[in-house]
């Protein structure tokens, strides 16, 4: 077996205790249904786990490891994911007319919210880091990097997607209450921008030093 029964056990239980802990991820995904819709946060949630396969592979490959070693290039996608989440916040604050309405819910095509959700995943070396520091306890040296960086990060992703998209379904049936009452929409429109800006001001001021 490329990865022990036992050790996907112990990874399978970390990464439920990851996904229960309220982070970013949980955030984004939470704060896209009540603001978006359901299938504008599911969108970005798929972009967010495909993220993670490609943080999972650079860690295989020892190409995150740049982010480790390397301050200058921590930094630059640092700062580089918070000006994109900055971006988003104010693109989504003025796109009043953009987003359109959609049972009462402003709502992105789901093409733009899955590299949304991509793009400010691969942007935040948080990730990588925590790819480095988490899977090298699981994987064994003597067989594949690759392979087993894969068969984990496809059971981190299905651990997270039950737990977002649980957190997705029951926002979005909150949203549609809300959807029901006028002037909700604008209010969801500040909601979600002020997500993407407190997200973008936390990614630029949490340093790793």
């Amino acid at each position: 077996m490329l990865v022990p029964l036992p050790t996907l056990l112990l990874f399978a239980a970390a990464a439920l205790a990851l996904a229960i802990t309220p982070g970013p991820d949980m955030l984004m995904c939470l704060s896209r249904s009540i603001a978006q819709g359901r299938q504008t946060a599911f969108a970005a949630l798929f972009g967010i786990q495909a993220g993670c396969y490609v943080w999972a592979l650079a860690a295989a490959y020892g190409l995150a490891g740049l982010l480790a070693l390397s301050p200058v290039v921590y930094d630059a996608v640092r700062f580089a994911g918070a000006g994109y989440l900055a971006y988003l916040a104010w693109t989504t604050f003025r796109a009043k007319e953009a987003l359109g309405v959609r049972d009462g819910l402003p709502s992105v095509a789901w093409g733009r919210a899955f590299r949304q959700g991509l793009t400010t995943n691969l942007l935040n070396p948080k990730v990588a880091l925590f790819f480095l520091a988490l899977f090298p306890q699981f994987v064994d040296p003597a067989k594949s990097m690759v392979a087993q960086s894969l068969v984990l990060v496809s059971v981190l992703c299905i651990i997270g997607f039950s737990i977002n998209g649980g957190v997705i379904l029951a926002a979005s049936g909150f949203a549609r209450f809300l959807g029901q009452r006028p002037g909700i929409a604008r209010a969801q429109r500040w909601f979600l921008s002020t997500v993407f800006g407190g997200l973008a001001l936390r990614l630029a001021l949490d340093d790793r030093r």
